[in-house]
């Protein structure tokens, strides 16, 4: 379920991803964040984020929490490899995203879930085990909190989900949001 591996390493953008900012935080020049290749955040309040009613609940939380916190908001979507085995033929097929179209969809959902506040945000997507990948991230960046929405599926709920396995294994606060 969540054994897959991952790619790229924690902290490094995917190729043609650019870190983007918005509303940066008083007093702070985002020119000079963007020439900077390694996302450095200290201490961010993380949210997991798939496009779910309770990931986007999560998403407000989360940035409501930032806001409360005076901390950078980071938005982390995860996808699966996108690699799969043909099986009549047995060859190995990759399912190409496209990147700019992802995080524009990311950003226009953030803009909807938070309207006017001003968040210092950082969008960040990542392939591989959402819940491992969150947690790296975590750990990474010495998050103060991980902000994951409910897990809707009763298979989910049965069978083990991103949040009870984040409860288990992040090592910072994790916030499940309905």
């Amino acid at each position: 379920m969540d054994q897959a591996e991952s790619s790229p390493s924690p902290g490094q953008p995917e190729p043609g991803q650019p870190e983007r900012h918005r509303k940066p935080a008083p007093g702070r020049d985002s020119r000079a964040e963007q020439a900077v290749p390694a996302l450095r955040l200290e201490h961010p309040v993380i949210a997991g984020y798939d496009g779910s009613a309770s990931s986007r609940n999560a998403l407000a939380y989360a940035a409501g929490l930032s806001v409360r916190l005076g901390r950078p908001l980071l938005v982390m979507y995860v996808c699966s490899s996108g690699v799969y085995c043909e099986p009549l033929t047995g060859q190995v097929v990759g399912v190409p995203r496209d990147a700019e179209a992802l995080e524009r969809w990311l950003l226009a959902e953030l803009d909807q879930v938070t309207g006017n506040a001003q968040v210092d945000v950082h969008v960040r997507t990542r392939r591989g085990s959402p819940a491992r990948e969150l947690a790296a991230a975590a750990e990474e960046f010495s998050a103060d909190a991980l902000v994951i929405g409910a897990p809707g599926r009763f298979w989910h709920r049965v069978a083990g989900s991103v949040s009870g396995w984040l409860a288990r294994h992040a090592r910072c606060p994790v916030i499940v949001v309905p």
